[in-house]
């Protein structure tokens, strides 16, 4: 394989060394081999504390998920849940933890909604793509609240080589299912830029088994979605750019819980806007700040009566960070960073705004023998007060191929608005649920194609807010898990595969967490043969229960899809899959209906054929 002349440059910088070339985050989003959400900066994946899993644009293209929360499902340690319907909240879970106590990051901004903690990250148009990077362990050094379990990171589309380059991608499918998708990026020596537009939509299927006859009809959803990225080099030391995305749609859902009967939908927004100077002072040090605004809108409504509600988070931020290079073993990161959440919503809350800013430092040592990172954090908080967060790790060469890497991290999560403020329901004591996280990694470069990446861990929560008459400060969780990743070639054939292993358990009762499948894999297997592609997925997720006091048991289950691709020509590719293909029942979730537990359906065997086209201009 040919590499590009960014990524040779890459394979000969010693551990820790920052990247000088012009553009190089978004050159870097390319490749399969670097991780920036980290330590917010570009950096060799190997060389990196944190574990982690990559998917770059080349890898969406060739998996053909549906969603990112699809794509997340490939990531061992993390598993995903949703309640019915292609729009409604899925329950992430990296390493066992809650949903709320991951981070969901946009080109560097949080996107998640304040007053119930979800990130709707569901609505996250694939299409408009460029790179998912999820981190797995607590992250909170860097990032402060939320990034418990870990971090998900997802980068808008960039612009490539020079010129121009257009696409277009339509996609039609099960369920009356519509891909449209349109996108045009370009650039030269100096500016670089992307523009994209798409249009989801499906009809859906009936979620619910026992319910009204309300809840009988399919429920259907629709995204459209808007990108924007543009750089520019003003020197050979300073960038500037911004970047933006927009999703907005319909999506429908059932509602088998309440006394009535409903046709509940909701109108969704979730969008990001930043922008950056990237600038190098010198030889040693290397500075960016970042100016964001992202919204999270939701408005509630019934097709059967007039009801409607209304949440609103609208979060404006900035964030500085240096990064210095003593010496040639030891390196410094030093920063900060400034958010502020505001609230509109149509139901009155006491409080509807609240900032938070924090100060930031970590150091980097790199001996011939070993090497440490050891990382402080402070956050000031409007609402609960002041929070300190550490983190450590010493990693150990054992030879050339092999390393072992021993960290601790600390985290924490923040109440949300609806915790500390709901009418009749809420709790304004509530102190910030806190975490300590112990890992060991093995990290082993089998053979020049084939990589195994391992870790044990075990993290404890404490101060977790549990919700009977109303939020509290009392549950505590201990959840041990060991996963695995190996990447290798055979016989031509590329093959991803990960698994899981987890025991979260609530450490008063001894129960398993809910929806907390105890052992997860995923496997990948893709071969290119000239202009076809190949390739097959399967899932497979052991039983777990729906509930917290283990009484609603959900079995496991496993899936099986198929896909190919076929180059026509230099412009034109057409794309199959086959997802389900054995046409599994299963469910992810359980609702309840007059007294009896139901599974939401999930989708059985389904198709999607694809046609992309990349004229050359």
């Amino acid at each position: 394989m040919k590499l590009s002349p960014f990524a040779l440059t890459l394979t000969l910088l010693p551990a820790g060394q920052l990247l000088a070339d012009t553009f190089e985050r978004d050159q870097a989003l390319k490749l399969p081999d670097v991780l920036i959400s980290a330590n917010r900066q570009v950096e060799a994946r190997n060389d990196s504390s944190a574990a982690n899993t990559v998917f770059t644009r080349e890898d969406i293209d060739r998996l053909q998920p549906d969603s990112v929360t699809d794509l997340l499902r490939r990531v061992p340690g993390v598993q995903v849940s949703q309640t019915g319907g292609r729009g409604s909240i899925p329950g992430v879970y990296i390493r066992g933890t809650q949903s709320a106590q991951s981070l969901v990051l946009v080109d560097g901004q949080r996107i998640g909604s304040s007053t119930s903690g979800d990130s709707n990250l569901q609505h996250i148009n694939i299409e408009q793509v460029e790179r998912v990077e999820v981190l797995r362990g607590s992250r909170s050094v860097i990032y402060g609240s939320d990034a418990i379990g870990g971090v998900i990171q997802i980068f808008t589309r960039r612009g490539g080589e020079q010129g121009l380059q257009p696409r277009m991608h339509m996609g039609f499918g099960s369920n009356q299912t519509w891909e449209r998708s349109l996108g045009l990026s370009g650039g030269d020596e100096q500016t670089r830029f992307n523009l994209g537009a798409s249009l989801d939509e499906t009809a859906g299927i009936n979620r619910t088994h026992e319910s009204y006859p309300s809840d009988g009809d399919h429920d259907a959803y629709r995204n459209k979605s808007l990108s924007l990225s543009l750089s520019h080099a003003l020197t050979e030391d300073i960038e500037v750019g911004a970047n933006l995305l927009d999703n907005r749609g319909k999506s429908e859902f059932d509602s088998p819980f309440d006394s009535v009967q409903q046709q509940p939908y909701n109108e969704f927004d979730v969008s990001s806007v930043s922008s950056y100077i990237d600038a190098r002072i010198n030889e040693a040090w290397k500075t960016r700040v970042e100016f964001g605004h992202s919204e999270n809108r939701e408005k509630n409504l019934d097709k059967l009566s007039d009801e409607r509600s209304a949440f609103n988070t609208y979060r404006d931020s900035v964030n500085w960070q240096n990064d210095l290079t003593l010496n040639e073993r030891n390196s410094l990161m030093l920063g900060g960073d400034w958010y502020e959440d505001r609230i509109n919503s149509t139901t009155a809350f006491d409080e509807d705004s609240r900032w938070n800013r924090a100060a930031f430092i970590q150091h980097r040592f790199q001996a011939n023998s070993f090497s440490t990172e050891l990382g402080l954090r402070h956050d000031e908080n409007q609402q609960f007060g002041s929070q300190n967060t550490w983190s450590g790790t010493f990693t150990l060469p054992l030879n050339p191929d092999n390393e072992i890497l021993l960290s601790y991290s600390e985290g924490f999560r923040a109440p949300t608005f609806n915790d500390l403020y709901y009418p009749n329901y809420n709790n304004p004591d509530l102190k910030p649920e806190t975490s300590k996280s112990y890992e060991l990694q093995w990290r082993s470069q089998i053979t020049e194609s084939s990589r195994l990446e391992a870790s044990l861990y075990r993290t404890d929560i404490e101060d977790a807010i549990i919700y009977s008459s109303r939020p509290e400060n009392v549950a505590s969780a201990r959840i041990n898990g060991f996963e695995a990743a190996l990447k290798q070639e055979l016989f031509g054939w590329q093959s991803n595969l990960g698994v899981a292993i987890i025991d979260p358990r609530d450490r008063d009762t001894g129960h398993t967490l809910a929806r907390r499948a105890r052992r997860t894999l995923s496997w990948d297997l893709d071969r290119q043969f000239d202009r076809l592609g190949l390739g097959a997925s399967w899932q497979a997720v052991s039983s777990s229960y729906d509930d917290l006091n283990n009484q609603q048991p959900l079995g496991g289950y496993a899936l099986l899809g198929l896909r190919s691709s076929w180059e026509l020509n230099r412009e034109i590719q057409l794309e199959l899959k086959v997802d389900n293909l054995l046409d599994k029942g299963y469910s992810r979730a359980l609702y309840s209906f007059q007294g009896s537990q139901y599974g939401y359906r999930e989708e059985g065997r389904a198709w999607m054929f694809g046609v992309t086209w990349t004229p050359e201009i």
